[in-house]
């Protein structure tokens, strides 16, 4: 019976945390900041983003960090400017970005993963990342600090207004150019790259002055917290930023976080991202370079995580480039490796990424050789299923035997009635008589926890199961059974386990173990047909086990 009540409490543990989940989405902490974004620039700064002015003034904005000449910037106060200002578009093609990029400090307005439509349906219609939309507001932006250096508020010029990537053509860049009245010229150029969602941004400036320049490199984004929905699991996924350093290469630094106090770090070699269900944007200096990480937050709701590079001087008559790069696209593990140290771990597997791992890695290398993600999952579970055999069996074996004791359990709560204490020494009596071990099909149980567990967040995080059919009428395994075709069964698969499980003889626990099919079906039909496919095919073989040792092992 022991066995049962961890099966019931692990059962009820795993509802409670899923609840808990969508109950922090529903009614968890939520910004007091109203969404409303402004297009146009009050009229008493118009002057300042004039053509040629010597700089976009660094106070015009809350949102543009502040220079220092000792390199360890300081944050402004939080403040007065919270309008969003816009300027003419530059539309970029590529392979695999649609782009809008804004004259007025060169941001990053717009960007659409091509490869990735909004839904199977609607094929022709690709997901939109980056937004300027109040509803769905999320920029890149970068710039200039110093004595006339064109922050986000300075307004370039664009040689065209439309740039495509030609076939054949490896690389597209996009200058942006900016200039004052007492020589100093910028180019802002963009580089993209065929087949990659790794952007560089190199700033170049002529000092033509008879006198030295100084200024620094920084980066940002702004994003707003998203609206207060669930994700196509109905599950809780974090949506926020990120802060990867030697000293800690995971940081999560949410919307709460950002609200609560202005971070403020230096290190060198690391990144910044802000980061969703699927979609990961990610700022990376280079790595030799000491770095000071910001966030503030802004009026009209809108945070802003960031980072600043070092001072440097360039001499009068004298050239001076700085760099950056930035990724935004799918969180696909291969392209984050490849991009930066750790920006994998963008993809959250949790406190158990050690296990999660080598199930992703074993799922991707199923996936090498039949070409269908379903039938990955289904092999995998079966291969998970196969190395527990053994443990399981002894759950099973021991379940066997309790059930076997039924009867005269049920003798022993009808001699002694609600004498619990009695009735727990005369079940001890027989357990060690039949030498039976209560606690025998524990372990197993407890073992295959974590396990499940890391499956459960593979199937959640992998960006690859977004959209891929597997037959029939599931033609998105991330999405929910459009015919509950699988729930349904899932739930026969549990009610059958139920009634080869020995029965509890507290009456209460029983009739609870006997609604837990229909608690879990009607919990499923809202989640992803992958995982679905998982739980009906790991229940099956678990039934066939189960099956199996109770008639033919245990008569033996």
């Amino acid at each position: 019976m022991e066995n049962q009540k961890l099966m019931l409490y692990v059962a009820l543990s795993f509802v409670l945390i899923l609840l808990w989940q969508a109950w922090q989405q529903d009614y968890g902490p939520k910004s007091d900041f109203p969404a409303e974004l402004v297009a146009t620039p009050p009229a008493s700064s118009a002057a300042p983003f004039a053509t040629g002015n010597s700089l976009a003034r660094v106070d015009a904005g809350a949102d543009v960090p502040k220079s220092d000449a000792t390199a360890q910037p300081a944050l402004p106060p939080l403040p007065i400017q919270p309008m969003l200002k816009s300027a003419d578009r530059v539309r970029v093609v590529t392979d695999l970005l649609n782009i809008e990029i804004d004259t007025l400090g060169g941001d990053l307005r717009k960007i659409e993963l091509r490869a990735y439509p909004v839904a199977v349906d609607n094929p022709d219609q690709p997901f939109r990342f980056l937004s300027d939309n109040p509803e769905q507001f999320f920029i890149a932006q970068s710039g200039l600090l110093g004595n006339a250096a064109p922050n986000h508020y300075a307004l370039y010029q664009a040689e065209q207004t439309d740039y495509r990537l030609s076939d054949g053509a490896a690389e597209l860049q996009v200058p942006l150019s900016w200039t004052n009245s007492s020589g100093i010229e910028v180019t802002k150029t963009y580089i993209f790259h065929r087949g990659s969602y790794l952007v560089q941004i190199k700033y170049q400036v002529h000092n033509a002055t008879d006198s030295e320049w100084h200024g620094q490199l920084y980066t940002q984004f702004q994003r707003t917290e998203p609206p207060n929905k669930r994700s196509a699991f109905g599950i809780y996924t974090y949506t926020g930023g990120i802060i990867s350093s030697p000293e800690n290469t995971y940081d999560k630094v949410d919307f709460a976080r950002m609200k609560k106090e202005n971070l403020s770090q230096d290190f060198k070699g690391g990144w910044l991202a802000m980061i969703e269900h699927y979609f990961a944007a990610a700022w990376i200096p280079p790595s030799d370079l000491s770095i000071h990480a910001y966030t503030k937050v802004v009026e009209g709701g809108r945070y802003v995580l960031g980072y600043i590079e070092p001072l440097v001087t360039t001499p009068a008559g004298g050239n001076m480039t700085l760099a950056t790069r930035l990724y935004v696209g799918p969180k696909d593990q291969h392209r984050l490796k490849e991009a930066a140290p750790n920006l994998e771990l963008t993809v959250d597997y949790g406190k158990l990424t050690v296990i999660s791992q080598p199930i992703y890695w074993l799922l991707e290398l199923i996936q090498s050789v039949v070409s269908n993600w379903g039938w990955s999952i289904i092999l995998l579970t079966i291969l998970i299923k196969a190395a527990f055999f053994h443990l399981s069996a002894t759950s099973y074996k021991s379940m066997a035997q309790m059930r076997k004791l039924n009867p005269r359990i049920q003798a022993l709560k009808e001699r002694y009635g609600d004498d619990r204490q009695k009735m727990n020494e005369a079940m001890m009596e027989i357990y060690r008589k039949e030498k039976i071990n209560p606690l025998g099909g524990c372990l197993p149980i407890v073992v295959q926890i974590p396990v499940f567990i890391a499956l459960y967040w593979v199937l959640v995080e992998s960006v690859e199961l977004r959209q891929a059919s597997w037959m029939f009428w599931i033609r998105d395994l991330s999405t929910q059974d459009p015919y509950y075709v699988l729930p349904l069964i899932m739930g026969v698969t549990m009610f059958i386990q139920q009634k080869l499980s020995p029965t509890p003889p507290d009456p209460i626990q029983a009739k609870v173990m006997m609604a837990m099919p229909i608690m879990f079906t009607g919990m499923f039909l809202f989640f992803p047909s992958g995982l679905v496919l998982y739980w009906v095919v790991n229940n099956t073989l678990s039934i066939t086990q189960q099956w199996y040792i109770t008639n033919k092992l245990c008569k033996e």
